[in-house]
């Protein structure tokens, strides 16, 4: 029996139009619709409205390509990485975003966008490159992205929207994703790139919830006080406790350093995890709740991506987009 992993399709078009707050309003499905399924989370953005993409890679450009059509534009944020990458973005009439002189040199033709530097110092031309740039016409799209736009206070941000007005005066420009979409039209320009938010995701504190993944119990054993549970000995009974151990583990994408800290659930029932996560399974105190049932709820209503991801010391896309393959991914609100 297999953990099932269920995407609320409905949920996330509900985001995208809570997010709809510019001229337009794109879609980031970059690393698998962050690790939710790039075919079916593509569909149904597009069907709800979405008319332009936003991919990492330029295999991941021709394969939504294939999956969405013709009519939306596909903007592939690392730009054109190597020339032996040309023929996959014409024949895929895909967008590369140049981040680089050496990139907008080699770029062959056809449309383009330009990924500006305004202070992030990871992607981007910076100002002092804007005079050597090749003229390769007017690009179809003009972009930035904040650093600190998960904390709407910091100073980083007014400076990055400075550095973008002054860089890209006129044009078709973005520099908001979901956190820039919060902060308001001053933000938004003329589209916007919601990533996260889509997905149940913080900064978006309103966001339906997207996923809920259900682990199968295999077994439920008893525990005397003083006895241990797991690798190490680390949990250690201090009652009479039952322990039911469950299918999931790091292989799954259920990240080890949570042990100890995150919760299961049995309904509205929180059961806590025991002793440290495996690789294929998890141990689990239902010591106080009834009859156990034949699964337990390790996301859902009761405990998000980002709960999750405070357990375990990191952040809700590395949740998301580390969840497996081993799931039985199952998909409603189509």
């Amino acid at each position: 029996m297999q953990a099932e992993l269920t995407i609320d399709l409905g949920a996330i078009r509900a985001n995208w139009r809570a997010l709809d707050r510019a001229p337009e309003t794109g879609a980031v499905v970059k690393a698998d619709a962050y690790g939710l399924g790039l075919a079916p989370v593509a569909r149904a953005l597009a069907e709800e409205g979405a008319r332009s993409f936003f991919v990492a890679q330029v295999e991941e450009g021709v394969a939504l390509r294939g999956i969405l059509g013709q009519r939306p534009e596909i903007y592939v944020f690392s730009g054109l990485m190597a020339q032996a990458d040309m023929p996959l973005f014409q024949e895929a009439a895909l967008i590369p975003c140049l981040n680089s002189i050496e990139q907008a040199r080699a770029w062959a033709g056809g449309p383009f966008a330009l990924q500006y530097d305004t202070g992030m110092n990871r992607l981007g031309l910076e100002a002092a490159d804007l005079a050597a740039l090749p003229d390769l016409g007017e690009p179809r799209l003009v972009m930035s992205h904040l650093a600190c736009a998960d904390e709407s206070g910091h100073p980083m941000n007014a400076a990055q929207l400075a550095a973008f007005c002054e860089m890209a005066p006129v044009g078709r420009r973005s520099l908001s994703a979901t956190g820039g979409v919060l902060m308001g039209p001053d933000y938004a320009f003329d589209l916007t790139r919601p990533g996260i938010g889509l997905y149940g995701g913080m900064p978006f504190a309103q966001a339906r919830p997207v996923v809920r993944l259900s682990l199968p119990v295999i077994q439920v054993r008893d525990v005397a006080p003083g006895e241990v549970v797991g690798y190490g000995g680390t949990w250690t009974a201090e009652r009479p406790s039952r322990i039911a151990t469950v299918s999931a583990g790091y292989a799954d994408g259920l990240i080890r350093a949570m042990g100890g800290r995150a919760r299961l659930w049995a309904g509205d029932q929180p059961c806590p995890l025991a002793g440290r996560v495996s690789m294929d399974l998890l141990t689990v105190d239902v010591t106080d709740i009834g009859e156990v049932p034949t699964h337990l709820d390790i996301l859902g209503p009761h405990q998000g991506i980002d709960a999750l991801a405070e357990a375990a010391g990191t952040i809700g896309y590395e949740i998301l987009t580390s969840l497996g393959h081993r799931y039985d991914r199952k998909y409603t609100g189509k």
